[in-house]
């Protein structure tokens, strides 16, 4: 039998994951990045930036690797519902191997940060420091279970990028896409070693599977 929902709990889950929207509740616009797809060996990498209302109060919010596909579609389309504001930033195969994943990344996030329709007073990061950004930065080691704001960030950028991995597996079809969004699983790599790369392919991580 399922347990049963216990709100007071889930809320006071919600509030430990407050943690630096509390330490800097000074500031109006507090705005969490988190990115999507920095691993996988095709398609883009995807940003995204969040900032939420102060009273906002999104049910089940987590670090999108510990949600289920329908609990993070369901969040998604509520986080935009409730987001103050959001962007979101994407990158392609093509430019992650002309810049190196981790540039690719930062590019990213600067798209994300620069659809926003306010300027943030912070921003939450995940682990990282964004270069060539003039805003007060703080990063943040597993960010998405300690902030709100980067957990919300990164549902959006799951999402958006799992639901291009789709649209993706329909164009290319014989490498799994809907079932590995592009990781390296032995069924990806076997699929690439049998029938060769496709356009969106990253040339820079599949190097060692495809002959010369």
């Amino acid at each position: 039998m399922a347990a049963k929902f216990n709100l007071e709990k889930e809320l006071a889950r919600l509030e430990g994951m407050k943690l630096y929207e509390n330490k800097y509740s000074e500031l109006t616009y507090i705005c969490g990045i988190d990115e999507a797809g920095r691993g996988p060996l095709a398609g883009p990498v995807v940003a995204a930036a969040c900032i939420l209302p102060k009273d906002a109060t999104i049910l089940f919010l987590n670090d999108s690797k510990k949600l289920s596909e329908k609990r993070r579609e369901n969040l998604f389309d509520e986080i935009k519902a409730k987001a103050f504001s959001y962007g979101i930033g994407i990158v392609s195969e093509k430019d992650i191997d002309e810049l190196n994943i981790l540039q690719a990344t930062y590019k990213a996030m600067r798209i994300a940060v620069s659809q926003l329709s306010v300027t943030p007073d912070i921003l939450l990061n995940d682990a990282v420091r964004i270069p060539e950004l003039d805003l007060r930065q703080v990063p943040i080691v597993k960010g998405d279970a300690k902030s709100v704001s980067i957990a919300a960030a990164s549902v959006l950028a799951k999402v958006t990028r799992d639901r291009m991995m789709l649209e993706y597996d329909e164009q290319y079809p014989g490498y799994g896409f809907a079932r590995h969004k592009g990781y390296g699983t032995a069924e990806h790599i076997n699929a690439i070693k049998t029938i060769g790369p496709c356009e969106i392919h990253r040339r820079t991580f599949i190097k060692n599977f495809v002959s010369d």
